[in-house]
């Protein structure tokens, strides 16, 4: 491995903690040891001095703020995905008092409302209309609580920004991660005032890459969205990662050998989504690594500053 630079502090503001992979599980099938404790440890060591933690839905949620109680460097956000907003039809009320109460409950650990937001390349989990009636039911959630929001948008753009605009009264702000949309979209996007929250999947073509190439600096954050959206051998931006990790299939993979689980991403990668994203940019990636730094501060730690 490459020694990473011992200047740049970094912020993961989307990992997905939770998920079954870091208890060694995959498919449902155990494939090693439990081994978070291990993967937030190479994180701390890394320069990472902050994780948000992912709530999906509202008992993912509950396990995201349990986890983020283990360690102080570790927050959360709550809501539902739009994959899972049919959890809301057998009682939306009470599925929306629900995720108040954990908000309301937790102030000191939920640093953002979602993950929320539009997904039309997975109708399959959850139709359309029902994504859309329960993502604009979650917005005023923003206000409320005075807390930005984090967002999922997948080939639903158009439909994502109207609604936003609809609602700028009900929100504070807030981050469209994993982005992944045309430079019209950006634009439109950030019209809005929200960020950019880029991340493996974001730089995954050579259109990603052109369109990350020409963000506003201070609209920038960067994140994980592990154990997926890793940055690949096969991506075009892969040529500009420089910090490399030692990696073994999950059936090999130990808890005493300093590697990763090939195939599963976790939050010290985020080196690479920084590497990447500066060399493409032209920019310094020291001083690029601050000011995404600071933005994502700004946004959901404005008190810890």
């Amino acid at each position: 491995m490459r020694r990473m630079s011992a200047l740049r502090k970094y912020i993961d503001i989307g990992a997905n903690l939770t998920d079954d992979m870091y208890k060694g599980e995959y498919n449902g099938s155990r494939k090693h040891d439990p081994d978070l404790d291990v993967v937030l440890e190479r994180a701390w060591t890394s320069g990472i001095n902050k994780i948000i933690v992912t709530g999906g839905s509202l008992e993912d949620s509950k396990k995201a703020i349990e986890l983020s109680r283990t360690d102080s460097k570790l927050f959360t956000t709550v809501g539902c995905h739009p994959t899972r907003c049919s959890e809301f039809l057998s009682n939306p009320d009470d599925y929306l008092q629900g995720l108040r109460d954990l908000i309301s409950g937790n102030k000191d650990k939920v640093v953002a409302i979602g993950e929320c937001g539009l997904d039309y390349e997975r109708f399959h989990f959850c139709e359309k209309e029902v994504q859309l009636k329960f993502f604009e039911k979650q917005l005023p959630l923003s206000l409320e609580y005075n807390l930005p929001l984090f967002l999922h948008c997948r080939a639903a753009a158009d439909d994502l920004i109207e609604i936003i605009s609809r609602n700028r009264d009900k929100i504070i702000g807030g981050v469209v991660h994993s982005f992944d949309g045309s430079e019209q979209d950006l634009q439109k996007i950030l019209e809005l005032g929200l960020s950019i929250g880029i991340n493996g999947c974001s730089l995954r073509s050579k259109e990603n890459i052109e369109v990350a190439s020409k963000m506003p600096r201070d609209k920038l954050m960067i994140e994980t969205d592990c154990p997926w959206c890793e940055i690949k051998p096969t991506h075009p931006g892969y040529c500009h990662v420089n910090t490399k990790f030692e990696t073994v299939k999950k059936t090999k993979y130990s808890l005493q050998r300093n590697a990763q689980v090939k195939g599963r991403n976790e939050p010290v990668n985020i080196v690479n989504v920084l590497e990447v994203l500066a060399a493409v940019r032209g920019d310094d990636a020291d001083e690029l690594a601050a000011a995404i730094y600071e933005n994502t501060n700004k946004m959901f730690f404005p008190d810890r500053l």
